[in-house]
């Protein structure tokens, strides 16, 4: 029976769990998707960053909780999984958030350390994520999961070849993912973004030269509710047969070329 639109964005009795919740793009989908009826599991690094959002989004009314998660690490994201099992009693929506860019520069100046650091945290640990939430969405037959790419893994940011790197990689492997899930009824999608005005981008939208020439290709610096509709849509029923695709979220400023 065709679902009725009013509820195609209704995320009630569904549990989601975001990496790299503790601000940001992640902070803003975790209240989004508690706001549409999910119960929201915020995970990062260090549990004193994280638990304010998961308690802001209690005291609105809606079920969080906080995890400290490093998503380099496969032993806890073991973790990380099984407690949100428990707890919320499953698990329907993983959105793989978390990053690192510690190399910002020519490329031919970037170590081996940067290198690793960047791919397993980017790559590595979204992989980790999914592998590790696959049996639950398999044993039931649906899930959606959503990686964060970015405009700089389909034309490279300027500076950011590592990051660049590593978010082109998230976007062959969520292709590669959906491909082999397709049949099993989960969906595997992501978001790629513009310039968008978070602690994490920092170095981007304050340099003056690159805020300039976001501006005049796209009117504006991005906010990170302008991800929300697009996290929503994919986290619903409203996506249900739409799988492998990279959804760019950025003003136009792909359309321009590089940043």
């Amino acid at each position: 029976m065709t679902e009725s639109s009013s509820s195609f964005f209704d995320l009630s009795n569904k549990v989601a769990l975001i990496t790299g919740g503790s601000r940001g793009i992640g902070e803003a989908i975790a209240h989004a998707y508690a706001q549409h009826g999910a119960k929201v599991v915020v995970a990062s690094r260090k549990i004193d960053n994280v638990k304010p959002v998961a308690d802001a989004i209690n005291a609105a009314g809606g079920h969080a909780i906080a995890i400290a998660c490093h998503t380099g690490d496969r032993a806890q994201i073991k973790a990380m999984i099984a407690r949100t099992v428990t707890e919320f009693g499953g698990l329907d929506i993983v959105v793989n958030n978390a990053a690192t860019n510690p190399h910002f520069g020519s490329l031919l100046s970037a170590t081996d350390e940067q290198w690793d650091k960047t791919f397993q945290v980017n790559v590595k640990g979204y992989f980790a994520v999914i592998q590790e939430a696959a049996p639950y969405f398999i044993k039931q037959g649906h899930g959606k999961i959503i990686n964060m790419a970015s405009v700089a893994g389909i034309s490279p940011g300027q500076m950011m070849g590592i990051y660049s790197a590593s978010k082109a990689a998230v976007i062959m492997m969520t292709k590669s993912l959906a491909q082999e899930l397709a049949t099993q009824g989960i969906q595997v999608n992501a978001i790629a973004p513009g310039v968008i005005e978070t602690k994490f981008s920092t170095a981007l939208w304050s340099n003056a030269h690159l805020t300039a020439t976001v501006k005049r290709k796209a009117g504006r610096i991005g906010q990170p509710d302008d991800l929300v509709g697009t996290a929503l849509f994919l986290a619903s029923s409203a996506s249900d047969y739409v799988t492998g695709t990279v959804i760019i979220v950025d003003g136009g400023l792909e359309v321009g070329g590089s940043f």
